[in-house]
C-alpha cells in the first residue's frame, strides 16, 4: 500500500512543515531551546547498508536527477571509492560516526565470497564502521559463523576453509542485534551502544539501537537461525530508549534492516510514492527516537516521517546496496541545553569509473563528484581478488545477447534472466522427474552480460546468483502451485511472480482480489491439473518457505540435487551459443 502522507516539499519554515513528511529536507524538532550564545553542536552520522561484500564496482549505477529534469545513470560502488567517500564526509563533520544497517556480508561477490567474507569485514574495518545491525543474509552462514566475523579467528563453521589469505582478526565494528536472543534468553549480540563527542559543557552523547528483521526465520534456511528468536522490532526499540536516555543519550538513533521502496521520478534523496513494511513498526514507536537508518529493501530514499504524531518528527534513511550511495546526516545541538535542535540528510553518490552494461556503456556524469579509490582499501581489495583470479576469469559458456537484471517498482518477473536460470534448474534436475522449476525473482543479484564473442565467465554468473542453494525437487498438486504462486503476489508485503521454466505459463492480473490474481497456468499448452501432482524444482531457500512461499514447505518426495550456480554453468556450456529465452512466460494484464 502507498503512503498517502509521504510528499515531497522544498524547504519550508518549521510551522509549515508541521505534520508533512518530506524528502531530502531540512527536519526542524518541534522543541523549545534555551537563546543561543554560540554556534550549533554539529555531529555528523555516516551511514550505509547493504553493502554485500561489493569490494569492486559492482558494474552499477545510481539514477538521480540532472537539474534539467531529466534522469542519468550515474556509475556508483566498490569498497576503495566508498572508503573515499566516507573519508570525504568524516572531513566535513569533526564530530563523526559510521554506522550500518546491515548485510554487509554474504550475497557476495565471488572475491569476498570465497573467503567466507573477511575482505568484505576487513574493507569496512577500514571505512571505519563502528555500529551495524545484524542483517537477515548475515545469517547465511549460521549464526554461529557471524558470531566468528565480529570475534575473529579460524574456527571451521561451514565449508568454507576460514583465514585462507590472513589470520583473521574480525570486525572492529560492533554488530548490534537487539531482538535477537538464544535459546537461554542471552542475547546474541548487544542490542545498544553510545558515543560521546567533545568534553564538558560542549559533551554530546549519541544512542544507538540495532536491530534485524522479526522475519528473518522466513528469509534464510531455518537451519542457520536454529535456537534463535526474533522478537517485535517497535516492542524492541521501545524497551531500549529509557535506558539509553538514563545512559545520557542526547539523540537517538535505530539501525534497522527494514525499509521502504519508492516510485515517481528517480531520486535518491527523495520519498515519493513510498511504501513498505518499516512503516508500521515507525507507527508504533514513542518518543525519543531520532532517526532511522534503514535497509533491505536495496531502495535509497530520504524521508521525514511525521505520521506517528506520538513519537515526533522521524528522519528516515536509507542508502540503496553495494556502497553505491553513502548518507550524510547532520544533527545539530544546542550548545548549552543539548537540546537537538535540527537534523538533515543527503545520499551521496559514490561515483566509481564507467562501465558497459546490457544496454551499453555507462560513462562518468560530471554534475557529480568522481571519487578516487583510497589506496590502502584498493591494496588490500586486489590482494583478494588475485587470489580468486583463476575462479571469476575462467569461461562457462557464450550467450546470444545481454541480459539485464528487471530493476523499478511493480510486481517483479524476472524476466529473460529469470527464464533463463528457471531452465537451467529444470535441465538440472530432470533426472529427479521435475516437470517444471521456479526462481524467485529477488534472488537475481546482478545483469549478465557477455563478452563481444558471447563469452560468460563464472566470475559474472555468480554475481547474478551468489547463494550456493541446493535444487531441491518436489511433488505439489495444481492447486497446491496455484495457492504457492499466489502468496508472491499477496498484499503482505513486495511481489514478486516467480519466473517459471520452458513450457510453463502463467498469466496474473493484480487488478484483481489478493490470492485470486492468478488467471491461468499452463504447462506445454495445457492448464494445470488442480488435482494431477506435478515434480517442482526449486532451490532450498524456496523449498523452505524463503520470500513468503510457505505453499513449497507441502511438497512431498523431495529429491536434493545440484547446486544452483551448477546448474547455470552446465546450462550455458551444453551448447556452442546458448540463445536467451524470448517469450514472455508471466503475461500481466494491463
Amino acid at each position: 500500500m502507498t503512503l498517502p502522507f509521504i510528499r515531497r516539499f522544498p524547504l519550508l519554515s518549521a510551522s509549515l512543515l508541521a505534520g508533512l513528511l518530506a524528502g531530502c529536507a531540512t527536519t526542524p524538532v518541534s522543541r523549545q531551546s534555551a537563546p543561543q550564545t554560540s554556534a550549533p553542536i554539529e555531529v555528523g552520522v555516516i551511514a550505509i547498508n547493504d553493502f554485500h561484500g561489493a569490494l569492486e564496482p559492482p558494474n552499477q549505477s545510481v539514477d538521480a536527477p540532472d537539474g534539467h529534469g531529466k534522469a542519468v545513470a550515474v556509475p556508483a560502488g566498490g569498497g576503495a571509492w566508498l572508503a573515499s567517500a566516507v573519508d570525504s564526509l568524516k572531513a566535513r563533520h569533526a564530530n563523526n560516526v559510521v554506522v550500518a544497517a546491515g548485510d554487509l556480508t554474504s550475497a557476495s561477490q565471488l572475491a569476498s565470497s570465497l573467503y567466507l567474507d573477511e575482505p568484505a569485514v576487513g574493507v569496512m574495518n577500514r571505512v571505519g564502521v563502528e555500529f551495524n545491525a545484524v542483517g537477515n543474509h548475515e545469517f547465511d552462514r549460521g549464526w554461529q559463523e557471524l558470531r566468528r566475523l565480529q570475534n575473529g579467528g579460524c574456527e571451521k563453521n561451514t565449508r568454507g576453509e576460514p583465514c585462507q589469505l590472513e589470520q583473521f582478526k574480525g570486525a572492529s565494528y560492533k554488530y548490534l542485534a537487539a531482538s535477537t536472543k538464544l535459546a537461554d534468553g542471552s542475547p546474541l549480540f548487544p542490542g545498544t551502544g553510545l558515543k560521546t563527542f567533545g568534553e564538558g559543557p560542549n559533551r554530546i552523547t549519541l544512542g544507538f539501537v540495532g536491530l534485524s528483521l522479526k522475519s528473518v526465520p522466513t528469509l534464510v534456511a531455518p537451519d542457520r537461525v536454529a535456537g534463535l528468536a526474533f522478537a517485535d522490532e517497535a516492542e524492541t526499540i521501545n524497551r531500549a530508549l529509557p535506558a539509553l536516555k538514563a545512559a545520557g543519550a542526547d539523540a537517538v538513533v535505530v539501525l534497522i534492516h527494514q525499509g521502504l521502496r519508492t516510485g515517481g521520478a528517480a531520486d535518491p534523496n527523495g520519498c515519493d510514492q513510498a511504501s513498505g513494511d518499516i512503516q508500521p513498526i515507525l507507527d508504533r514507536l514513542d518518543p525519543g527516537v531520532d532517526v532511522v537508518v534503514s535497509g533491505h529493501t536495496h531502495w535509497a530514499y530520504v524521508c521525514n516521517y511525521t505520521a506517528n504524531a506520538k513519537a515526533g518528527p522521524i528522519l528516515l534513511t536509507s542508502a540503496g546496496v553495494y556502497g553505491k550511495l553513502v548518507t550524510d546526516i547532520t544533527l545539530r545541538f544546542d550548545p548549552t541545553t543539548h537540546e537537538l535542535l535540527g537534523k538533515q540528510a543527503n545520499n551521496v553518490i559514490v561515483q566509481s569509473p564507467a562501465y558497459k552494461s546490457a544496454k551499453g556503456e555507462v560513462p562518468n556524469v560530471a554534475a557529480f563528484p568522481q571519487f578516487q579509490p583510497r589506496a590502502d582499501v584498493a591494496e588490500y581489495v586486489q590482494r583478494y581478488k588475485d587470489a580468486s583470479l583463476h575462479l571469476v576469469a575462467r569461461p562457462v559458456g557464450r550467450l546470444s545477447a545481454p541480459l539485464g537484471k528487471e530493476e523499478g517498482n511493480g510486481v517483479a518477473t524476472g524476466g529473460a534472466l529469470g527464464s533463463l536460470i528457471a531452465d537451467s534448474q529444470l535441465a538440472a534436475s530432470r533426472k529427479a522427474g521435475a516437470q517444471i522449476a521456479f526462481l524467485n525473482p529477488f534472488g537475481i543479484r546482478a545483469a549478465l552480460v557477455p563478452a563481444a564473442d558471447g563469452t560468460v565467465t563464472f566470475g559474472q554468473i555468480y554475481a547474478v546468483e551468489p547463494f550456493n542453494n541446493e535444487i531441491v525437487t518436489m511433488s505439489l498438486t495444481g492447486a497446491q502451485i496455484r495457492a504457492t504462486l499466489e502468496q508472491g503476489l499477496d498484499d503482505a508485503g513486495d511481489q514478486q511472480m516467480l519466473s517459471p521454466s520452458q513450457g510453463t505459463r502463467i498469466a496474473f492480473d493484480m487488478r484483481r482480489p489478493s490470492g485470486s490474481r492468478i488467471t491461468a497456468i499452463t504447462l506445454d499448452g495445457k492448464p494445470l491439473d488442480p488435482a494431477k501432482t506435478y515434480r517442482v524444482s526449486v532451490v532450498n531457500f524456496l523449498a523452505e518457505g524463503g520470500d513468503g512461499f510457505s505453499g513449497f514447505t507441502q511438497g512431498t518426495n523431495r529429491t536434493r540435487g545440484a547446486i544452483d550456480l551448477d546448474a547455470l554453468e552446465d546450462w550455458l556450456g551444453a551448447v556452442p551459443v546458448r540463445k536467451v529465452p524470448e517469450e514472455d512466460r508471466t503475461p500481466q494484464a494491463l
